[in-house]
């Protein structure tokens, strides 16, 4: 008899390796910037695009995997996308050419879709309201700890190896992943709830703020991680010293995020969204204007706490909210595939604007906007967002 954990654990053990894995894959590319900015000759507004453009295939794709994970399953959606996963990563790896890390990055953000979208319904299938924020947020946490280790394995791996190191040990990581999804990955007994349209997602105004909240997350992240690293490289860092500095800001999301999302289960998400938000005015553009790496790499792990306070609420929030509305396990997959959107606006959206922005007025003035749009965001969901039971 083959050893299984049960349907709870296995959940949050596939989900958490799943979004360790991706985050990773992700965020090798972050302290290559520079490399790939010298070798094509690229501005700010290109690297822009190289990030949006993976949001801009996250948003294409995201309302059609979420209907279909409600229709073939998790374990499926979660498979496929793990496939596809690996083939951009060995497409990264080889890429010769702006426009093939373009390709590579569109189908990565198509493959990413299926795993985040999929993984957070597998959670929601299996474990109770009341204890969903923590689930999720450890789920998270390991999503963080891949945007700890990717940055800086990556700066190192390049520094010692080559550029196209980093993509071919990530790819193997991934085959270790595809080991777990093929033993682990259990779906949930189908009920009789209806998948809910997106017409009737978007009318509910809790999910719309809250899908608004996870844009503006999405968006911090986007717009430091596309601008930063040019500025970073400027000022005479390494590849490992600039991906050292994101791991800083990852090592402070990881931490908190479990205790987080606990605070999530028992507290007021509202207060923890708009105490987030405030913060994230102040903290987002200090970055820019210290020069040295000790105060640099304070500020970052400031910005990954703020983060957690942000963006850990959400996700029980929606699953409640989904609840309310009558529709249960069937519509998970939905609302998370339009959570998935709203984060993927916030990720092809920032970059690019930001691009223009630094290009156009320098990387100071730009955060510095960039910071006060979470003040006016922090004033909208203190008005609107409703109140919890």
């Amino acid at each position: 008899m083959t050893f299984r954990p049960s349907p709870r654990a296995s959940a949050v053990v596939v989900v958490s390796a799943a979004f360790f894995t991706d985050t990773i894959l992700y965020y090798i590319l972050v302290p290559l910037l520079p490399h790939y900015q010298r070798a094509y000759q690229l501005s700010q507004t290109d690297l822009g695009v190289l990030f949006g453009c993976y949001a801009a295939s996250l948003l294409l794709g995201t309302i059609p995997i979420g209907k279909l994970g409600d229709v073939v399953g998790r374990r499926k959606m979660m498979l496929w996308g793990l496939a596809g996963l690996w083939g951009t990563t060995v497409l990264f790896a080889y890429a010769n050419s702006f426009s093939l890390l373009i390709v590579a990055r569109v189908l990565q953000g198509l493959s990413a879709t299926a795993t985040w979208t999929s993984g957070m319904a597998l959670v929601a299938d299996h474990w109770p309201a009341q204890h969903r924020g923590k689930a999720m947020s450890t789920c998270f946490a390991f999503a963080n700890l891949g945007v700890l280790l990717g940055p800086p394995f990556a700066g190192y791996v390049s520094e010692n190896f080559g550029p196209r190191a980093p993509f071919l040990v990530a790819a193997g990581l991934a085959l270790l992943d595809a080991v777990l999804r093929v033993w682990l990955l259990q779906d949930k007994e189908k009920g009789d709830a209806e998948i809910i349209p997106l017409g009737r997602l978007l009318k509910n105004r809790e999910l719309c703020l809250l899908a608004g909240v996870m844009a503006m997350g999405s968006a911090l992240w986007a717009m430091l991680e596309s601008a930063l690293p040019i500025d970073f490289d400027s000022r005479g860092w390494s590849q490992s010293l600039i991906g050292l500095c994101f791991a800083f800001a990852a090592l402070a999301h990881t931490l908190t995020s479990p205790l987080a999302g606990a605070m999530a289960d028992k507290f007021s998400r509202k207060k923890m969204i708009v105490a987030g938000l405030l913060l994230t005015t102040f903290l987002a553009p200090i970055p820019a204007f210290v020069q040295s790496a000790v105060p640099t790499f304070a500020t970052m792990m400031g910005i990954g706490l703020v983060a957690t306070l942000m963006s850990s609420p959400v996700s029980p929030a929606v699953t409640a909210a989904v609840d309310r509305m009558g529709e249960g396990g069937g519509g998970y997959s939905s609302a998370f595939g339009m959570i998935n959107m709203s984060y993927a606006i916030g990720m092809m959206v920032a970059p690019l604007l930001g691009g223009v922005g630094v290009d156009f007025m320098g990387i100071k003035a730009s955060l510095v906007i960039f910071g006060a749009c979470f003040a006016a965001f922090a004033l909208v969901i203190r008005r609107l967002l409703p109140r919890e039971a």
